[in-house]
């Protein structure tokens, strides 16, 4: 039997699921990140082991393909063997914005590099703040899946189209373009940039020594992963034009299938390739992690249904954990909007859901507007999906039919991607 695992690495946990040739599911796991005094990067380890070494023997020795996605634009800086020189920059880690300049003084306009939170911003920040000691240790620039692949694969220095777009890869030419080098090469960075494979592509097979540690077939294929916002496009089912997902997680993410490239830095939006069509859209910080801050999972699943969805709230914020938004404008300093805050918390999260909708809507808004695909249907992934008070407010805002996506993994469709990896491979044997 053929079994394809996916893997999604998030900033609070892990999942795996492992799917057959007819995508059907197999198993699934999942881990939490509890908060702990230990490195970044070792609590990702330690959840790697915990997912495969929580498979059933019988599932993993039967694993043929595995794929990783990772959060967008979290990095890091390694020594030749692998090893972190400092600890990871998160994916909205913002403290290189005194690079912003400097990087849009040469990067063209639309280019998702002049981001504060980009890949290239952080490389440049490390450049300029790390000690001199520091830099001759670092030889690969790695992104969180990259590295999580790495330590199946053991080659360092790969990565995939989907997440070197923040670093400066240009998705229209597969290469690296000139700009991006000049700005590199007098800082001697331009070794470190990874080499870029197409996502679902086989990177390598497993290293004898992940087989040893994980229990892994000596067969089996490391597949080129992507990000966590592409991977839930992926599982949704969503195949044609004007279909779209959002995901509804610790941010709010949107990915529109447009047959028009659409980049506009200025909006925070920009495409990822996905064969001859475009991924279109952006990644806000408003989101789930903001309803974290001030309600509990059981608090969220008692007052939701107390909420009449079909009504407006009459309450305008733009809920957001510190200042700075990313899409659908892109704003360093834009403040959190949280007054006035009710005194019923019934009430509260009704203003909460209901804004964060809005700052959907206005996404799909501005994508159209720039030229996209209109949407003709919108799935929805992440743990969002499952308030059916949240659906019923998106639905009253959104211009096209709302309903949940095939699946909501983004580790499912991470597997799919394995698949397809493992399909390639077979093909061109």
């Amino acid at each position: 039997m053929v079994l394809a695992a996916g893997l999604d690495f998030g900033t609070s946990g892990a999942r795996l699921t492992v799917i057959d040739q007819t995508r059907r599911i197999v198993a699934a796991k999942q881990v939490n990140f509890a908060p702990a005094n230990r490195l970044q990067e070792d609590i990702w380890l330690q959840g790697l082991e915990a997912l495969l070494s929580g498979l059933e023997p019988a599932v993993r020795s039967q694993l043929s393909a595995i794929a990783i996605n990772g959060t967008s634009a979290t990095v890091l800086l390694c020594d030749g063997r692998g090893h972190p020189v400092t600890e990871p920059l998160l994916y909205n880690d913002d403290r290189g914005q005194e690079n912003c300049a400097f990087v849009a003084a040469v990067a063209p306009t639309a280019s998702p590099t002049r981001s504060a939170t980009s890949s290239l911003v952080k490389l440049l920040w490390w450049q300029a703040h790390l000690s001199p000691a520091v830099l001759e240790q670092a030889q690969y620039f790695m992104h969180q899946a990259d590295w999580l692949a790495y330590q199946l694969h053991e080659t360092p220095g790969l990565s995939d189209y989907h997440n070197a777009l923040k670093l400066g890869y240009d998705i229209g030419t597969l290469a690296y373009p000139d700009w991006l080098l000049e700005l590199l090469e007098p800082q001697n960075l331009v070794g470190c940039l990874p080499q870029v494979q197409a996502p679902g592509t086989a990177f390598r097979g497993v290293s004898s020594a992940a087989s040893d540690r994980y229990g892994l077939p000596r067969d089996c294929l490391v597949v080129a992963g992507t990000t966590d916002s592409i991977a839930a496009f992926l599982a949704s089912g969503a195949s044609a034009p004007g279909e779209a997902v959002t995901s509804l997680g610790s941010t709010l993410v949107i990915k529109l299938l447009s047959q028009t490239r659409v980049d506009a830095s200025e909006y925070g939006i920009y495409s990822h390739r996905w064969g001859d069509l475009w991924l279109v859209g952006g990644a806000s910080n408003t989101g789930g992690a903001v309803l974290q801050r001030y309600f509990t999972d059981a608090e969220l699943q008692r007052l939701s249904p107390q909420i009449a969805g079909d009504r407006p709230s009459h309450l305008d914020y733009y809920p957001l954990l510190r200042p700075g938004e990313r899409f659908p404008t892109s704003d360093p300093q834009l403040p959190p909007r949280l007054t006035p805050r009710p005194a019923e918390s019934t009430d509260f999260l009704h203003g909460l859901l209901e804004s964060i909708a809005r700052i959907e809507a206005q996404g799909y808004k501005r994508l159209v507007a720039l030229g996209a695909t209109p949407p003709t249907r919108i799935l929805t992934a992440g743990g969002g999906a499952q308030n059916a008070t949240w659906t019923t407010i998106r639905q009253r805002l959104l211009p096209t039919p709302v309903a949940v996506a095939e699946s909501t993994e983004a580790a499912f469709g991470s597997a799919c991607l394995a698949l397809q990896g493992w399909q390639q491979a077979q093909t061109c044997s």
